[in-house]
């Protein structure tokens, strides 16, 4: 594997029909949020962008981030088909895959047999200290029926400077930037799952342990067997496979952090390099708080 066109994992995408409540959740778990930020997009290369019934507020680190994208409206409008992921159960159904060059990705994947969305449009209206911004981005969608865990896309930002802007980068918790993704799979499915990441991500799996990953610059994609998943977040239930299970986030001082989650009602559970709170408590995908 020597494509490296795809550099970091650039946000995880947890899907909500209630944003108040999942907005005042991540809040209480210590990230600074963004205010909400409603999307506009095209369903084709050079299609009219329209609105997509779908906003975010997001936890910023700087490269990297978590997007809590909430659903609004009647559900008419759904043009990447998301409603019926979550008719299964709200959390974590995506992730993006950040690149340079979205062209050479496209074609990349094209070429692979993964992808045919071409180079897709996407923008939204953000507010800046100046007022309000247009942030746009190109992205690459990995043809859904080969990803039956959710909405999988490499992105570029072309406006990162009004997406990462310095007053929503520090955060109470700690938080530095997003450490991992986690993925569970059937035992049947997972030689084929992993070797489906390390062709879209051009990237070779390394074992860690029960985990399969997939290392990129900033961050990494962590594969692991349903039978296997109980070591790696002890008592968190499978509501269906495959399950974006959870997302880990690096901090700089894990006792810190543990201490204001829990100290904001938070169950704390117990990692060998940190703590985690259950996707019952975080609004359907388990969240780790790592020293690393």
């Amino acid at each position: 594997m020597t494509a490296h066109d795809v550099d970091r994992i650039d946000h995880s995408v947890l899907y909500t029909t209630d944003m108040d409540a999942t907005a005042a959740t991540y809040e209480a778990l210590g990230f600074t949020l963004s205010p909400l930020s409603m999307h506009m997009g095209s369903d084709r290369p050079g299609g009219e962008r329209r609105p997509m019934g779908a906003g975010n507020r997001c936890a910023l680190f700087g490269r990297t981030y978590l997007e809590l994208l909430g659903l609004f409206g009647d559900g008419s409008v759904d043009p990447w088909n998301i409603r019926p992921l979550i008719s299964r159960y709200e959390g974590l159904h995506g992730c993006s895959f950040g690149c340079g060059d979205a062209e050479a990705v496209e074609r990349r994947l094209r070429e692979a047999g993964l992808s045919s969305s071409g180079v897709l449009p996407l923008q939204r209206d953000v507010e800046t200290p100046g007022g309000t911004a247009t942030a746009r981005f190109e992205a690459v969608h990995l043809d859904r029926a080969l990803t039956p865990e959710g909405l999988v896309h490499i992105a570029r930002h072309l406006t990162p400077e009004l997406i990462h802007q310095p007053r929503f980068l520090d955060h109470a918790n700690g938080a530095t930037h997003l450490h991992s993704v986690l993925l569970v799979v059937d035992d049947a499915d997972l030689e084929a799952t992993v070797a489906r990441y390390a062709r879209t991500l051009g990237v070779a799996p390394i074992t860690e342990g029960p985990r399969h990953v997939l290392p990129l610059d900033a961050g990494r994609m962590e594969i692991v067997a349903v039978s296997a998943f109980g070591e790696v977040l002890p008592g968190e239930p499978v509501p269906a496979l495959p399950y974006l299970a959870g997302q880990a986030v690096a901090v700089k001082d894990v006792g810190a952090a543990r201490a204001l989650v829990k100290g904001n009602g938070f169950t704390v559970r117990e990692l060998p390099d940190g703590f985690f709170v259950g996707a019952a408590e975080a609004r359907g995908a388990a969240i780790a708080f790592l020293e690393v």
